[in-house]
């Protein structure tokens, strides 16, 4: 089996690559990266050793993807993944555009053509912002959860967001970009005969990730409190009770494998169209609010004060957890990182890269 993954040097792309070569004896891997991101050139060295066959290119460019060579299935792991992206007056709408959605109308192409199957990971920003804003939920130990005792939304439980919750806009110019990603891929895969499978995730976290403010929160959280650098609670209460879900993205192996098997089983075996689009996260036990996280690293690294600022953010939430419970029935997938080792491998990354906050850091 060939695989090519795209944005393969970014902190995902290159913990998939890892693990897949890991899983798959034999497993033939290509990578295209464009280098942009801050830090992504700290994973070149490790992926070539592994026999990695690395090509610098850009998927907005059409003409960067001829020189790669045939695979039998595409990862597309290149975005921008910042919901605050075309917004934050530090990057460009046209560009998200182009990086998120165009760049995976390229990849589609390039499937189409050498009849590869694609995976995209998508994201949990697909879901519709202000009935999420709007969430009623209470303080429990330090965090927010659903308030069960009023109405909540069709399709959020406890259990998190499920797939059936609404995509109305507002979703965010990001979650626009993917969710229409996610619609054109379902439509090259039906149309022209090609295998693909949407994997939304919830927050994607571990050591050698990029951490920044608007993305790889639990990165930049504890590397900011490892060096005392200012940290601040935004939104919301200005208490840090807003609650993300996180997953280690080398968990995503084993169920993009068994994505990879169902493409070749007989039609009668495959999962039905339905089992195209899953969720894929920590889910709820597997959370915690920004308050928890602090605490669990005054614990480790000694007492650090967060400031406060009760002013919102375009596109937050109180409350961003996914519910997997479709992957587990449809794949009989689990998450197998639990959160105390994400965080403590972070940690461990941390110390050993003091300078890490400065080689991520956008600008």
């Amino acid at each position: 089996m060939k695989i090519l993954i795209t944005g393969i040097c970014g902190f995902v792309g290159s913990t998939l690559a890892q693990s897949l070569l890991d899983s798959v004896p034999g497993l033939e891997l290509v990578g295209l990266d464009n280098f942009i991101r801050p830090g992504a050139e700290t994973n070149r060295a490790s992926l070539k050793a592994r026999g990695v066959k690395l090509f610098h290119g850009d998927i907005r460019a059409a003409s960067d993807l001829e020189p790669l060579p045939a695979v039998d299935w595409v990862i597309d792991a290149a975005a921008n993944p910042s919901v605050l992206a075309g917004i934050d007056g530090k990057t460009s709408s046209r560009q998200l555009v182009e990086h998120n959605l165009l760049g995976t109308v390229n990849m589609l192409e390039f499937c189409k053509a050498h009849r590869a199957g694609f995976v995209l990971l998508s994201t949990s920003r697909v879901y519709s912002i202000a009935p999420l804003a709007s969430l009623p939920v209470v303080v429990d130990c330090g965090a927010y959860r659903p308030d069960t005792a009023g109405a909540v939304p069709a399709g959020v439980s406890p259990a998190g967001v499920h797939e059936s919750f609404a995509t109305a806009a507002p979703v965010s110019l990001y979650g626009a970009t993917k969710l229409t990603s996610e619609a054109l891929a379902l439509e090259y895969g039906e149309t022209f005969g090609f295998p693909v499978w949407i994997n939304r995730c919830g927050v994607l976290a571990g050591s050698g990730q990029f951490g920044r403010p608007d993305q790889g929160i639990f990165a930049y959280w504890i590397n900011t409190h490892l060096r005392r650098r200012p940290l601040k609670y935004i939104g919301f209460d200005g208490h840090g009770h807003q609650v993300r879900d996180c997953l280690h993205p080398r968990d995503l192996a084993p169920l993009l494998l068994k994505q990879f098997a169902a493409s070749s089983a007989p039609a009668s075996a495959a999962p039905a169209l339905s089992a195209r689009i899953c969720n894929v996260a920590g889910g709820a036990q597997a959370s915690m609010s920004l308050r928890q996280l602090t605490a669990w690293c005054d614990g480790r690294f000694g007492v650090h004060a967060v400031a406060s600022d009760p002013q919102p953010r375009p596109f937050d939430i109180p409350w961003m957890v996914l519910d997997a419970t479709h992957a587990s029935t449809v794949w009989g997938w689990q998450p197998q990182t639990p959160l105390m080792a994400v965080l403590e491998e972070i940690a461990i990354h941390a110390q050993k890269n003091p300078g890490w906050l400065d080689l991520s850091a956008p600008f």
